[in-house]
Protein backbone atom coordinates (compact mmCIF):
# COMPACT_ATOMS: atom_id res chain seq x y z
CA UNK A 1 0.00 0.00 0.00
CA UNK A 2 2.81 1.99 0.76
CA UNK A 3 4.75 2.02 -2.39
CA UNK A 4 1.28 2.31 -4.22
CA UNK A 5 0.34 5.65 -1.98
CA UNK A 6 3.87 6.71 -3.35
CA UNK A 7 2.93 6.26 -6.68
CA UNK A 8 -0.09 8.48 -6.42
CA UNK A 9 2.36 11.00 -4.65
CA UNK A 10 4.32 11.29 -7.62
CA UNK A 11 1.23 11.86 -10.28
CA UNK A 12 0.31 14.36 -8.49
CA UNK A 13 3.29 16.33 -7.99
CA UNK A 14 3.18 15.84 -4.42
CA UNK A 15 6.76 15.42 -3.61
CA UNK A 16 7.54 17.06 -0.66
CA UNK A 17 6.39 16.25 2.61
CA UNK A 18 5.89 18.71 5.89
CA UNK A 19 5.49 16.78 8.85
CA UNK A 20 6.28 16.35 12.88
CA UNK A 21 6.13 12.78 13.05
CA UNK A 22 4.77 10.33 15.76
CA UNK A 23 4.32 6.59 16.26
CA UNK A 24 1.69 6.13 13.62
CA UNK A 25 3.61 7.65 10.69
CA UNK A 26 6.64 5.67 11.22
CA UNK A 27 5.69 2.72 9.00
CA UNK A 28 4.96 5.39 5.86
CA UNK A 29 8.30 6.92 6.41
CA UNK A 30 10.83 4.84 7.37
CA UNK A 31 13.07 4.26 4.28
CA UNK A 32 11.46 7.22 2.16
CA UNK A 33 12.70 6.78 -1.04
CA UNK A 34 14.78 9.89 -2.41
CA UNK A 35 12.83 11.53 -4.94
CA UNK A 36 10.56 12.16 -1.88
CA UNK A 37 11.72 15.06 0.10
CA UNK A 38 10.79 15.41 3.47
CA UNK A 39 10.32 18.62 5.54
CA UNK A 40 10.43 18.56 9.26
CA UNK A 41 8.78 21.52 11.20
CA UNK A 42 9.09 21.41 15.53
CA UNK A 43 4.89 22.18 16.13
CA UNK A 44 2.37 21.27 13.80
CA UNK A 45 1.36 24.78 13.60
CA UNK A 46 4.17 24.94 11.48
CA UNK A 47 3.91 21.93 9.38
CA UNK A 48 0.25 23.24 8.55
CA UNK A 49 1.76 27.39 8.18
CA UNK A 50 4.62 25.76 5.94
CA UNK A 51 2.84 23.87 4.09
CA UNK A 52 -0.12 26.41 3.35
CA UNK A 53 2.57 28.75 2.23
CA UNK A 54 3.83 26.18 -0.21
CA UNK A 55 0.56 26.02 -1.68
CA UNK A 56 0.20 29.35 -2.16
CA UNK A 57 3.54 29.83 -3.60
CA UNK A 58 3.02 27.01 -6.15
CA UNK A 59 -1.21 27.40 -7.23
CA UNK A 60 -1.32 23.81 -6.23
CA UNK A 61 -2.27 21.58 -2.99
CA UNK A 62 0.78 20.59 -0.98
CA UNK A 63 1.09 17.81 1.26
CA UNK A 64 1.08 17.74 5.54
CA UNK A 65 1.66 14.39 7.48
CA UNK A 66 0.08 15.26 10.85
CA UNK A 67 0.51 12.34 14.13
CA UNK A 68 -3.05 11.24 15.61
CA UNK A 69 -5.05 13.45 18.24
CA UNK A 70 -1.81 15.53 19.32
CA UNK A 71 -0.76 15.85 15.57
CA UNK A 72 -4.58 16.98 14.34
CA UNK A 73 -5.56 18.74 17.81
CA UNK A 74 -2.33 21.10 17.27
CA UNK A 75 -2.86 21.65 14.01
CA UNK A 76 -6.16 23.13 13.90
CA UNK A 77 -5.68 26.86 14.19
CA UNK A 78 -3.16 26.37 11.17
CA UNK A 79 -5.90 24.60 9.68
CA UNK A 80 -8.69 27.42 10.11
CA UNK A 81 -6.14 30.12 9.05
CA UNK A 82 -5.40 27.49 5.63
CA UNK A 83 -9.10 27.55 4.76
CA UNK A 84 -9.90 31.38 5.55
CA UNK A 85 -6.47 31.71 3.19
CA UNK A 86 -7.66 29.20 0.65
CA UNK A 87 -4.78 27.43 0.46
CA UNK A 88 -5.22 23.95 -1.08
CA UNK A 89 -3.38 21.57 1.35
CA UNK A 90 -3.63 17.23 1.49
CA UNK A 91 -3.44 16.53 5.33
CA UNK A 92 -2.39 13.09 5.65
CA UNK A 93 -3.40 12.09 9.89
CA UNK A 94 -1.78 8.94 10.96
CA UNK A 95 -4.36 6.78 13.45
CA UNK A 96 -3.40 3.57 15.72
CA UNK A 97 -3.36 0.06 14.37
CA UNK A 98 -6.73 -0.72 12.85
CA UNK A 99 -6.86 -4.08 14.01
CA UNK A 100 -7.33 -3.33 17.51
CA UNK A 101 -8.94 0.30 16.81
CA UNK A 102 -12.15 -1.15 18.38
CA UNK A 103 -10.28 -1.51 22.27
CA UNK A 104 -9.47 2.13 22.07
CA UNK A 105 -5.52 1.35 22.32
CA UNK A 106 -3.01 3.91 23.43
CA UNK A 107 -2.71 6.80 20.61
CA UNK A 108 -6.02 5.85 18.91
CA UNK A 109 -7.29 9.40 17.89
CA UNK A 110 -11.40 10.18 17.84
CA UNK A 111 -10.58 12.33 14.57
CA UNK A 112 -13.61 12.80 12.89
CA UNK A 113 -14.70 15.70 14.58
CA UNK A 114 -11.52 17.16 15.82
CA UNK A 115 -11.10 20.15 12.94
CA UNK A 116 -15.12 21.39 13.33
CA UNK A 117 -15.78 22.59 9.75
CA UNK A 118 -11.93 23.65 8.51
CA UNK A 119 -12.02 20.93 6.48
CA UNK A 120 -12.94 20.96 2.93
CA UNK A 121 -13.15 16.85 2.83
CA UNK A 122 -12.43 14.66 5.31
CA UNK A 123 -12.30 10.82 5.12
CA UNK A 124 -11.10 7.58 6.77
CA UNK A 125 -10.85 4.60 3.92
CA UNK A 126 -12.85 1.61 4.86
CA UNK A 127 -10.14 -0.64 3.48
CA UNK A 128 -6.87 -0.54 3.47
CA UNK A 129 -6.61 -0.86 -0.38
CA UNK A 130 -8.91 2.52 -0.57
CA UNK A 131 -6.03 4.81 0.50
CA UNK A 132 -4.04 5.92 -2.31
CA UNK A 133 -7.81 6.85 -4.20
CA UNK A 134 -8.77 8.55 -1.04
CA UNK A 135 -5.53 10.67 -1.06
CA UNK A 136 -5.79 10.95 -5.04
CA UNK A 137 -9.51 12.51 -4.20
CA UNK A 138 -8.29 14.61 -1.43
CA UNK A 139 -6.32 16.20 -3.87
CA UNK A 140 -8.75 17.29 -6.22
CA UNK A 141 -11.39 18.24 -3.05
CA UNK A 142 -8.67 20.67 -2.36
CA UNK A 143 -7.50 22.01 -5.17
CA UNK A 144 -11.43 22.37 -5.84
CA UNK A 145 -12.59 24.13 -2.76
CA UNK A 146 -9.57 26.36 -1.96
CA UNK A 147 -9.14 24.25 1.82
CA UNK A 148 -7.64 21.40 3.44
CA UNK A 149 -8.79 18.16 2.39
CA UNK A 150 -8.03 15.06 5.30
CA UNK A 151 -7.45 11.63 4.97
CA UNK A 152 -6.93 9.44 8.53
CA UNK A 153 -4.79 6.11 7.42
CA UNK A 154 -4.46 3.27 10.23
CA UNK A 155 -1.00 2.62 10.54
CA UNK A 156 -1.06 -0.91 9.38
CA UNK A 157 -2.47 0.11 6.35
CA UNK A 158 0.47 1.00 5.20
CA UNK A 159 1.78 -2.47 5.02
CA UNK A 160 -1.21 -3.46 3.25
CA UNK A 161 -1.28 -5.59 -0.26
CA UNK A 162 -1.47 -2.74 -2.87
CA UNK A 163 -4.76 -2.18 -4.45
CA UNK A 164 -4.98 -3.37 -8.18
CA UNK A 165 -4.60 -0.38 -10.49
CA UNK A 166 -8.38 0.04 -10.91
CA UNK A 167 -9.05 0.74 -7.73
CA UNK A 168 -7.05 3.89 -7.23
CA UNK A 169 -10.23 6.15 -8.11
CA UNK A 170 -10.15 9.68 -8.95
CA UNK A 171 -9.29 11.41 -12.38
CA UNK A 172 -5.87 11.43 -13.43
CA UNK A 173 -6.78 14.79 -14.38
CA UNK A 174 -8.83 16.92 -14.19
CA UNK A 175 -9.61 20.96 -15.73
CA UNK A 176 -11.93 23.32 -14.91
CA UNK A 177 -14.46 25.24 -17.26
CA UNK A 178 -16.57 28.16 -16.73
CA UNK A 179 -19.17 27.94 -18.87
CA UNK A 180 -17.78 26.58 -22.42
CA UNK A 181 -13.91 27.39 -21.72
CA UNK A 182 -12.48 27.37 -25.28
CA UNK A 183 -9.15 25.76 -24.25
CA UNK A 184 -10.94 23.31 -22.86
CA UNK A 185 -13.47 22.13 -25.65
CA UNK A 186 -10.49 22.62 -27.71
CA UNK A 187 -8.64 19.41 -25.77
CA UNK A 188 -12.19 17.49 -25.35
CA UNK A 189 -12.45 17.80 -29.27
CA UNK A 190 -9.08 16.75 -30.05
CA UNK A 191 -9.66 13.44 -27.73
CA UNK A 192 -12.88 12.95 -29.42
CA UNK A 193 -11.60 13.08 -32.68
CA UNK A 194 -8.59 11.16 -31.77
CA UNK A 195 -11.08 8.00 -31.07
CA UNK A 196 -11.98 5.62 -33.26
CA UNK A 197 -15.65 4.45 -31.39
CA UNK A 198 -17.26 6.96 -29.11
CA UNK A 199 -20.79 6.05 -26.75
CA UNK A 200 -22.13 8.74 -24.33
CA UNK A 201 -23.88 8.31 -20.88
CA UNK A 202 -26.21 10.48 -19.69
CA UNK A 203 -26.93 11.59 -16.06
CA UNK A 204 -28.97 13.32 -14.16
CA UNK A 205 -26.80 16.27 -14.12
CA UNK A 206 -28.54 17.23 -17.91
CA UNK A 207 -31.83 17.01 -17.45
CA UNK A 208 -32.88 20.21 -18.31
CA UNK A 209 -34.03 21.58 -22.25
CA UNK A 210 -30.42 23.07 -21.96
CA UNK A 211 -28.21 19.69 -21.27
CA UNK A 212 -31.14 17.29 -23.77
CA UNK A 213 -30.73 19.87 -26.64
CA UNK A 214 -26.44 19.66 -26.28
CA UNK A 215 -26.55 16.62 -25.67
CA UNK A 216 -28.67 15.47 -28.49
CA UNK A 217 -26.18 17.72 -30.73
CA UNK A 218 -23.24 15.99 -29.86
CA UNK A 219 -25.03 12.63 -30.26
CA UNK A 220 -26.48 13.44 -33.75
CA UNK A 221 -22.39 14.93 -34.22
CA UNK A 222 -20.77 11.98 -33.71
CA UNK A 223 -23.59 9.81 -34.84
CA UNK A 224 -22.89 7.65 -31.72
CA UNK A 225 -25.14 5.38 -29.01
CA UNK A 226 -26.26 7.32 -25.91
CA UNK A 227 -26.62 5.21 -22.54
CA UNK A 228 -28.67 6.42 -19.66
CA UNK A 229 -26.64 6.29 -16.44
CA UNK A 230 -27.16 3.17 -13.80
CA UNK A 231 -29.66 3.97 -11.03
CA UNK A 232 -30.22 8.04 -12.34
CA UNK A 233 -32.26 10.66 -10.08
CA UNK A 234 -33.74 12.13 -13.98
CA UNK A 235 -33.12 11.45 -17.43
CA UNK A 236 -30.42 12.94 -19.04
CA UNK A 237 -31.24 12.57 -22.88
CA UNK A 238 -34.62 12.01 -24.73
CA UNK A 239 -35.40 8.13 -24.77
CA UNK A 240 -37.31 8.11 -27.87
CA UNK A 241 -34.29 9.32 -29.49
CA UNK A 242 -32.96 7.44 -32.36
CA UNK A 243 -29.57 7.15 -30.98
CA UNK A 244 -31.06 6.25 -27.38
CA UNK A 245 -29.11 2.36 -26.57
CA UNK A 246 -31.18 2.12 -23.03
CA UNK A 247 -30.01 2.21 -19.23
CA UNK A 248 -26.52 1.25 -18.28
CA UNK A 249 -26.47 -1.92 -15.94
CA UNK A 250 -26.03 -1.57 -12.36
CA UNK A 251 -23.04 -4.18 -12.02
CA UNK A 252 -19.77 -3.78 -13.10
CA UNK A 253 -19.03 -6.53 -15.46
CA UNK A 254 -22.55 -6.36 -17.20
CA UNK A 255 -20.99 -2.23 -17.76
CA UNK A 256 -18.02 -3.85 -18.94
CA UNK A 257 -19.65 -5.76 -21.39
CA UNK A 258 -21.69 -3.20 -22.92
CA UNK A 259 -19.08 -0.42 -23.15
CA UNK A 260 -16.21 -2.88 -24.19
CA UNK A 261 -16.26 -2.10 -28.31
CA UNK A 262 -15.47 2.04 -27.32
CA UNK A 263 -12.45 3.27 -26.83
CA UNK A 264 -13.88 6.32 -25.65
CA UNK A 265 -16.65 6.78 -23.29
CA UNK A 266 -17.84 10.58 -22.27
CA UNK A 267 -19.93 10.41 -19.30
CA UNK A 268 -22.01 13.90 -18.99
CA UNK A 269 -24.03 15.25 -16.25
CA UNK A 270 -23.32 12.46 -13.56
CA UNK A 271 -19.78 10.31 -11.99
CA UNK A 272 -18.47 7.29 -13.33
CA UNK A 273 -20.58 5.31 -12.67
CA UNK A 274 -23.08 4.04 -10.02
CA UNK A 275 -23.33 0.58 -9.23
CA UNK A 276 -25.37 -1.45 -7.09
CA UNK A 277 -24.02 -5.10 -6.59
CA UNK A 278 -20.30 -5.54 -6.46
CA UNK A 279 -18.31 -7.12 -9.61
CA UNK A 280 -14.60 -7.56 -9.10
CA UNK A 281 -12.50 -5.35 -12.29
CA UNK A 282 -12.12 -2.42 -13.52
CA UNK A 283 -15.37 -0.43 -14.36
CA UNK A 284 -14.09 -0.92 -18.12
CA UNK A 285 -11.78 -2.67 -19.84
CA UNK A 286 -8.50 -1.76 -20.86
CA UNK A 287 -7.96 0.52 -23.74
CA UNK A 288 -11.67 2.22 -23.14
CA UNK A 289 -10.97 5.73 -21.69
CA UNK A 290 -13.44 7.71 -20.21
CA UNK A 291 -14.14 11.35 -19.89
CA UNK A 292 -16.28 12.98 -17.42
CA UNK A 293 -17.87 16.50 -18.14
CA UNK A 294 -20.24 17.37 -14.79
CA UNK A 295 -21.05 20.37 -12.57
CA UNK A 296 -20.49 18.28 -9.61
CA UNK A 297 -16.97 18.47 -7.51
CA UNK A 298 -17.70 15.18 -5.98
CA UNK A 299 -18.92 13.18 -9.36
CA UNK A 300 -15.51 14.85 -10.85
CA UNK A 301 -13.26 13.83 -8.10
CA UNK A 302 -13.69 10.16 -7.12
CA UNK A 303 -14.65 9.02 -11.21
CA UNK A 304 -11.68 6.59 -12.44
CA UNK A 305 -11.83 8.55 -15.64
CA UNK A 306 -8.57 9.52 -17.88
CA UNK A 307 -10.21 13.54 -17.62
CA UNK A 308 -12.90 15.25 -15.77
CA UNK A 309 -13.72 18.10 -16.35
CA UNK A 310 -15.84 20.71 -13.90
CA UNK A 311 -18.03 22.72 -15.18
CA UNK A 312 -21.59 23.47 -16.95
CA UNK A 313 -22.34 20.22 -19.00
CA UNK A 314 -25.20 21.32 -21.08
CA UNK A 315 -22.92 24.46 -22.55
CA UNK A 316 -19.71 22.15 -22.99
CA UNK A 317 -21.97 19.49 -24.63
CA UNK A 318 -23.45 22.53 -27.19
CA UNK A 319 -19.65 23.82 -27.95
CA UNK A 320 -18.15 20.39 -28.32
CA UNK A 321 -20.61 19.61 -30.36
CA UNK A 322 -19.95 22.60 -32.53
CA UNK A 323 -16.15 21.73 -32.69
CA UNK A 324 -15.78 18.15 -33.30
CA UNK A 325 -15.72 16.45 -36.55
CA UNK A 326 -18.85 14.86 -37.60
CA UNK A 327 -19.02 11.12 -38.50
CA UNK A 328 -19.92 8.77 -40.98
CA UNK A 329 -23.93 8.68 -40.44
CA UNK A 330 -24.36 11.99 -38.78
CA UNK A 331 -27.46 13.38 -39.31
CA UNK A 332 -30.01 16.51 -38.50
CA UNK A 333 -32.95 13.74 -37.42
CA UNK A 334 -30.28 11.66 -35.41
CA UNK A 335 -30.21 8.55 -37.62
CA UNK A 336 -27.53 6.63 -37.16
CA UNK A 337 -25.47 4.89 -39.74
CA UNK A 338 -28.05 2.09 -40.66
CA UNK A 339 -30.73 4.40 -40.08
CA UNK A 340 -32.58 1.67 -37.41
CA UNK A 341 -33.23 3.08 -33.94
CA UNK A 342 -30.18 1.54 -31.55
CA UNK A 343 -32.76 0.75 -28.67
CA UNK A 344 -36.56 -0.74 -28.69
CA UNK A 345 -38.96 -1.58 -26.29
CA UNK A 346 -39.39 -5.37 -25.48
CA UNK A 347 -42.37 -6.84 -26.75
CA UNK A 348 -45.24 -6.24 -24.99
CA UNK A 349 -46.35 -9.26 -22.78
CA UNK A 350 -49.44 -11.09 -23.84
CA UNK A 351 -52.81 -10.40 -21.95
CA UNK A 352 -52.97 -12.70 -19.01
CA UNK A 353 -55.01 -15.55 -19.05
CA UNK A 354 -59.03 -15.69 -17.15
CA UNK A 355 -57.45 -16.20 -13.89
CA UNK A 356 -53.68 -15.37 -14.12
CA UNK A 357 -52.48 -12.50 -12.09
CA UNK A 358 -51.22 -9.49 -13.67
CA UNK A 359 -47.74 -8.37 -13.44
CA UNK A 360 -45.70 -5.36 -13.35
CA UNK A 361 -44.96 -5.76 -17.62
CA UNK A 362 -48.64 -5.54 -17.84
CA UNK A 363 -49.35 -2.47 -15.70
CA UNK A 364 -46.51 -0.74 -17.37
CA UNK A 365 -46.68 -1.25 -20.57
CA UNK A 366 -50.27 -0.37 -21.04
CA UNK A 367 -49.08 3.23 -18.95
CA UNK A 368 -45.96 3.59 -21.98
CA UNK A 369 -48.84 3.01 -24.29
CA UNK A 370 -51.18 6.35 -22.77
CA UNK A 371 -49.03 8.24 -20.48
CA UNK A 372 -48.84 11.70 -22.29
CA UNK A 373 -45.65 12.88 -23.55
CA UNK A 374 -45.27 15.85 -21.23
CA UNK A 375 -46.13 13.79 -18.09
CA UNK A 376 -43.79 13.63 -15.05
CA UNK A 377 -43.54 10.40 -13.70
CA UNK A 378 -42.01 9.99 -10.24
CA UNK A 379 -40.77 6.47 -9.20
CA UNK A 380 -40.38 4.25 -6.08
CA UNK A 381 -40.62 0.79 -7.30
CA UNK A 382 -37.07 -1.09 -6.45
CA UNK A 383 -37.91 -4.64 -7.68
CA UNK A 384 -39.96 -3.06 -10.80
CA UNK A 385 -37.50 -0.44 -11.78
CA UNK A 386 -35.89 -1.94 -14.39
CA UNK A 387 -39.04 -3.10 -15.87
CA UNK A 388 -40.19 0.53 -15.57
CA UNK A 389 -37.16 1.50 -17.50
CA UNK A 390 -37.32 -1.22 -20.17
CA UNK A 391 -41.43 -0.18 -20.99
CA UNK A 392 -41.48 3.70 -20.69
CA UNK A 393 -39.12 6.62 -22.55
CA UNK A 394 -39.03 9.65 -21.01
CA UNK A 395 -39.35 12.30 -23.97
CA UNK A 396 -39.37 15.69 -22.17
CA UNK A 397 -36.97 17.06 -19.64
CA UNK A 398 -38.15 17.05 -16.11
CA UNK A 399 -40.20 14.18 -17.02
CA UNK A 400 -38.69 11.57 -14.63
CA UNK A 401 -37.66 11.36 -11.03
CA UNK A 402 -36.37 8.47 -8.66
CA UNK A 403 -36.49 8.52 -4.79
CA UNK A 404 -33.07 6.62 -5.96
CA UNK A 405 -34.23 4.00 -3.50
CA UNK A 406 -35.11 6.21 -0.44
CA UNK A 407 -38.20 5.24 0.34
CA UNK A 408 -40.84 7.48 1.55
CA UNK A 409 -39.93 10.03 -1.47
CA UNK A 410 -42.08 9.00 -4.28
CA UNK A 411 -45.34 10.10 -2.76
CA UNK A 412 -45.13 13.73 -1.23
CA UNK A 413 -42.38 14.50 -4.66
CA UNK A 414 -45.32 13.82 -6.41
CA UNK A 415 -47.35 15.81 -4.37
CA UNK A 416 -44.67 19.14 -4.48
CA UNK A 417 -44.03 18.52 -8.23
CA UNK A 418 -48.01 18.47 -9.43
CA UNK A 419 -47.98 21.80 -6.63
CA UNK A 420 -45.07 23.65 -8.59
CA UNK A 421 -46.03 22.53 -12.30
CA UNK A 422 -50.36 22.31 -12.69
CA UNK A 423 -49.00 22.42 -16.63
CA UNK A 424 -47.98 19.11 -16.40
CA UNK A 425 -49.60 15.69 -15.18
CA UNK A 426 -47.80 13.88 -12.71
CA UNK A 427 -47.55 10.24 -11.71
CA UNK A 428 -46.41 8.25 -9.18
CA UNK A 429 -45.28 4.95 -9.52
CA UNK A 430 -44.59 2.85 -6.20
CA UNK A 431 -44.59 -0.48 -4.99
CA UNK A 432 -46.68 -1.14 -2.07
CA UNK A 433 -43.54 -1.40 0.61
CA UNK A 434 -42.57 1.94 -0.10
CA UNK A 435 -46.10 3.59 -0.22
CA UNK A 436 -46.85 2.80 3.38
CA UNK A 437 -43.30 5.32 4.21
CA UNK A 438 -44.77 7.98 3.18
CA UNK A 439 -48.76 7.28 2.63
CA UNK A 440 -49.71 10.65 5.03
CA UNK A 441 -48.63 12.12 2.11
CA UNK A 442 -52.53 11.41 0.24
CA UNK A 443 -53.99 13.69 2.99
CA UNK A 444 -52.63 16.72 1.41
CA UNK A 445 -52.69 15.71 -1.73
CA UNK A 446 -56.23 15.49 -1.50
CA UNK A 447 -56.67 18.69 0.78
CA UNK A 448 -54.48 21.05 -1.75
CA UNK A 449 -56.78 19.28 -4.99
CA UNK A 450 -53.78 18.31 -6.67
CA UNK A 451 -54.57 16.22 -9.21
CA UNK A 452 -51.77 13.53 -8.73
CA UNK A 453 -52.24 10.06 -9.46
CA UNK A 454 -50.76 7.67 -7.36
CA UNK A 455 -50.07 4.02 -9.05
CA UNK A 456 -49.42 1.21 -6.56
CA UNK A 457 -48.19 -1.66 -7.67
CA UNK A 458 -49.23 -4.03 -4.90
CA UNK A 459 -47.39 -7.31 -4.89
CA UNK A 460 -48.02 -8.05 -1.20
CA UNK A 461 -45.01 -7.82 0.27
CA UNK A 462 -41.03 -6.58 0.13
CA UNK A 463 -40.37 -8.47 -3.26
CA UNK A 464 -37.25 -6.60 -3.95
CA UNK A 465 -36.13 -8.21 -0.67
CA UNK A 466 -37.70 -11.62 -1.61
CA UNK A 467 -35.69 -11.59 -4.70
CA UNK A 468 -32.31 -10.66 -3.22
CA UNK A 469 -32.81 -13.11 -0.40
CA UNK A 470 -33.09 -15.35 -2.90
CA UNK A 471 -29.72 -14.87 -4.65
CA UNK A 472 -27.98 -15.12 -1.13
CA UNK A 473 -29.76 -18.64 -1.13
CA UNK A 474 -31.66 -18.24 1.04
CA UNK A 475 -35.32 -17.16 2.22
CA UNK A 476 -35.83 -13.73 4.57
CA UNK A 477 -37.50 -13.66 7.77
CA UNK A 478 -39.67 -10.51 6.99
CA UNK A 479 -43.08 -11.80 6.49
CA UNK A 480 -45.69 -10.49 3.61
CA UNK A 481 -48.16 -7.34 3.82
CA UNK A 482 -50.74 -8.80 2.35
CA UNK A 483 -53.08 -7.93 5.32
CA UNK A 484 -52.93 -4.41 4.65
CA UNK A 485 -55.32 -2.28 2.88
CA UNK A 486 -54.00 0.24 0.86
CA UNK A 487 -57.22 1.31 -1.13
CA UNK A 488 -58.82 1.54 2.04
CA UNK A 489 -56.02 3.66 3.76
CA UNK A 490 -56.08 5.97 1.00
CA UNK A 491 -60.09 6.56 1.91
CA UNK A 492 -59.17 7.14 5.22
CA UNK A 493 -57.10 9.93 4.52
CA UNK A 494 -60.05 11.50 1.84
CA UNK A 495 -58.77 10.65 -1.67
CA UNK A 496 -60.42 8.38 -4.20
CA UNK A 497 -58.88 5.17 -4.30
CA UNK A 498 -59.73 1.68 -6.57
CA UNK A 499 -58.36 -1.27 -6.10
CA UNK A 500 -57.56 -3.40 -9.40
CA UNK A 501 -57.07 -7.34 -10.28
CA UNK A 502 -58.25 -7.40 -13.93
CA UNK A 503 -56.68 -6.21 -17.30
CA UNK A 504 -59.42 -4.99 -18.44
CA UNK A 505 -60.42 -2.76 -15.74
CA UNK A 506 -56.76 -1.77 -15.87
CA UNK A 507 -57.44 -0.68 -19.53
CA UNK A 508 -60.28 0.72 -19.18
CA UNK A 509 -58.97 3.05 -16.05
CA UNK A 510 -55.98 4.21 -17.53
CA UNK A 511 -58.31 5.21 -20.55
CA UNK A 512 -60.36 7.24 -18.86
CA UNK A 513 -58.39 9.37 -16.70
CA UNK A 514 -54.37 9.39 -18.25
CA UNK A 515 -55.62 10.98 -21.59
CA UNK A 516 -57.12 14.21 -19.04
CA UNK A 517 -53.50 13.96 -16.31
CA UNK A 518 -52.80 17.49 -16.58
CA UNK A 519 -56.22 18.85 -16.32
CA UNK A 520 -57.20 16.86 -12.77
CA UNK A 521 -57.63 18.78 -9.67
CA UNK A 522 -58.76 15.68 -7.41
CA UNK A 523 -55.95 13.13 -6.63
CA UNK A 524 -56.66 9.48 -7.65
CA UNK A 525 -54.56 6.39 -6.27
CA UNK A 526 -55.02 3.49 -8.34
CA UNK A 527 -53.84 -0.05 -6.17
CA UNK A 528 -53.26 -3.02 -9.41
CA UNK A 529 -52.65 -6.50 -7.51
CA UNK A 530 -49.77 -7.90 -9.38
CA UNK A 531 -47.62 -11.03 -9.10
CA UNK A 532 -44.14 -10.67 -7.88
CA UNK A 533 -41.40 -10.57 -10.45
CA UNK A 534 -39.80 -13.38 -10.36
CA UNK A 535 -35.84 -12.29 -11.34
CA UNK A 536 -34.61 -8.57 -10.58
CA UNK A 537 -31.49 -8.28 -12.53
CA UNK A 538 -29.87 -4.45 -12.43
Amino acid sequence: MRDATFDVLRRLGLTTLFSNPGSTEVPFLAGLPDDLEFVLALHEGSVVGMAAGYALGRGAPALALLHSTPGLGNAVAALATARQNRAPLVVVVGQQDRRHLAQDPFLAGKLDGLTGGYAVWLDQPVRAADVPGAIMRAYWEAQTARGPAIVIVPMDDWGAPAPEAWEVLGPARLLRSAAADPVVVEELAARVDAAKRVALVAGAGVDSAAGWSGLVALAERLACPVWQEPFGGAAGFPQDHPLFAGHLPARRARVRDTLAPFDLVVVVGTGALRQYPYDNGPLVEPGTDIIVLTADAAEAHRSPAALAVLGDPAALCTALAESVTPRDGASGNGAGPEGAPLYTAPAAPPPPAPGEALRAGHVLTALAERLPRDAILVEETPSSRPELHRRIAIAEPGGFVSAMGLLGFALPAAVGLRMARPDRGVISVTGDGATLYQSLALWSAGTYSTGTIFLVLNNDGYAIMDRLAERAGATGPWPSLDTINITGLATSLGIEAHRITEHDELLSTFDDILPSLADRTSPLLIEVIVEPDEHFDP
